[in-house]
């Protein structure tokens, strides 16, 4: 026979079910926790953290400026004054260049253009107007030339210059020579490769490692330059600034700077590098008659002693 249920036992199964379902949902609630931690760890992975070390590499590698396409600057021809494209290394002695040339040619003036060699080729070559082209390197002389650009028979070797090694006048990283610049924590700016006074580094480098330094100097003397410029009294900032402990320049560079400027390390002869400049009279110039004074008198003993006078070598002459 069946049992008949009394309040009391329907009492006592009403509370057996509530009690299960409050475990259910219990157990429902429990296991639901993990997945906020799961969540969270998805969401909070060290990005950023990771990311930081990328970014600090980046910061530190050298700074290497591209060259580009340098805009046209606006010269245009004028009666008596010749528009000359020069090389940036000659920045310290266009002045007196330019009065001395005056002086000797009463009402003919001179206007200089100063820049790196790369950049005035592209100036020339995208229009700009100019006169006389006064080039740091025979190779953009030679482009120019096979371009069509020159008066080819106006085109002669002006002066030479040799690479030397600049310090702040206070020379934090107390360097004593050549050797120290491979030490660890020097900060050294240079020329970037396009830039005629960059090439000749680069070869100075060579010949000082192959000579005296070894390979493993040149390694660690290039992993201590911090910025490549994109002409070569630029790396002289650096250096005056103290943004650089050291600067490959052109020995012309240091004796035009004020006095107490920088201190220098001379590089030896049989291990530098003999620059040499030419300079030419560009076809489209209206002013072909001045532009020949000028060039005459560069190559006149007045010009050859100004330029020595500010740290230049004579030409050499085959």
């Amino acid at each position: 026979m069946k049992q008949k249920l009394t309040p009391t036992k329907l009492a006592l199964i009403s509370m057996v079910f509530g009690l299960l379902l409050v475990a259910v949902l219990f157990a429902g609630c429990t296991q639901s926790t993990p997945s906020t931690p799961a969540t969270t760890v998805a969401t909070t992975v060290p990005v950023t953290p990771a990311a930081t070390p990328v970014a600090t590499v980046a910061t530190a590698v050298p700074t290497t400026v591209a060259p580009t396409a340098t805009p046209a600057p606006v010269f245009t021809p004028s009666s008596g004054n010749v528009v000359a494209f020069t090389a940036a290394s000659l920045a310290g002695a266009s002045t007196t260049i330019g009065s001395s040339f005056t002086a000797a040619y009463p009402g003919t003036t001179v206007a200089f253009d100063l820049d790196g060699t790369q950049a005035l080729k592209t100036q020339v070559e995208n229009g700009a107007y100019a006169d006389v082209f006064i080039s740091a390197s025979n190779s953009y002389t030679n482009t120019l030339k096979n371009e069509g650009y020159f008066v080819n028979d106006s085109i002669k070797t002006l002066t030479t210059n040799y690479i030397i090694v600049i310090l702040p006048a206070s020379n934090p990283a107390n360097i004593q020579s050549l050797a120290d610049l491979a030490k660890p924590g020097v900060k050294i700016a240079m020329e970037d490769k396009t830039v005629p006074a960059g090439t000749a580094t680069i070869a100075v480098l060579n010949n000082l490692a192959n000579s005296t330094y070894g390979q493993n100097w040149k390694n660690a003397t290039i992993s201590n330059v911090v910025t490549y410029e994109t002409s070569e009294p630029a790396v002289a900032t650096k250096v005056a600034l103290g943004e650089a402990d050291a600067g490959f320049v052109y020995q012309s560079t240091a004796t035009a700077a004020a006095s107490g400027t920088y201190q220098s390390i001379t590089i030896p002869r049989k291990d530098n590098y003999l620059q040499t400049y030419t300079i030419g009279i560009l076809k489209e110039s209206n002013n072909k008659a001045q532009a020949a004074w000028f060039e005459q008198y560069m190559l006149s003993a007045a010009g050859q002693n100004i330029l020595k006078e500010y740290g230049f070598t004579a030409p050499v002459t085959s």
